[in-house]
């Protein structure tokens, strides 16, 4: 077993939503062995107040939680990455920056639960499941045997997890 903290990027276009609650999820439950980061393509330069409001509810820190522009990440000063996972579909096709250190990559696309309109209970239950469902992803992902799996097997496991929808219940 290593002792080594793994760098993990979660994009998303506007780095306000599902990428912030990607890192928050990532760095509770995958503290001593993650660290997560979250950056946008084209940061909207504010955390969106219901993501803010889900994490809180969730009793999560949220002192962390910034838009910020995924070129943090890309320059020689930046933490070195080891995995980068888009969690919405336009970041997936945008072409990214070249992430020093090659990072292994995957797409675990979720809904944005911000394009949901309704009643308040709707709406809020749109943030739980985008929730729920980066919660699963995560937790799949940070119980694999990293240390012990050759290249071509993680990003197996990598790409399968981006295709799972209800794997585990939180």
């Amino acid at each position: 077993m290593t002792d080594a903290i793994y760098n993990v990027l979660f994009l998303c276009t506007g780095n306000s939503t599902r990428s912030i609650i990607a890192e928050a999820i990532m760095n509770r439950v995958g503290q001593g062995t993650f660290k997560a980061y979250s950056a946008g393509s084209s940061p909207l330069g504010s955390v969106n107040p219901k993501a803010i409001e889900l994490l809180k509810g969730l009793n999560f820190n949220t002192d962390f939680a910034r838009s910020k522009s995924w070129n943090e990440f890309a320059g020689p000063d930046a933490p070195r990455l080891d995995f980068v996972f888009t969690v919405c579909d336009n970041a997936a096709g945008e072409v990214c920056p070249i992430w020093p250190g090659q990072p292994m990559t995957a797409h675990w696309g979720v809904p944005d639960p911000s394009d949901h309109s309704g009643t308040v209970a709707e709406i809020n239950l749109a943030y739980m499941d985008t929730y729920r469902m980066l919660y699963n992803r995560i937790s799949l992902f940070a119980n694999l045997p990293i240390s012990s799996l050759d290249r071509l097997s993680l990003q197996k496991h990598l790409n399968e997890i981006g295709t799972e929808r209800d794997t585990v219940k939180s």
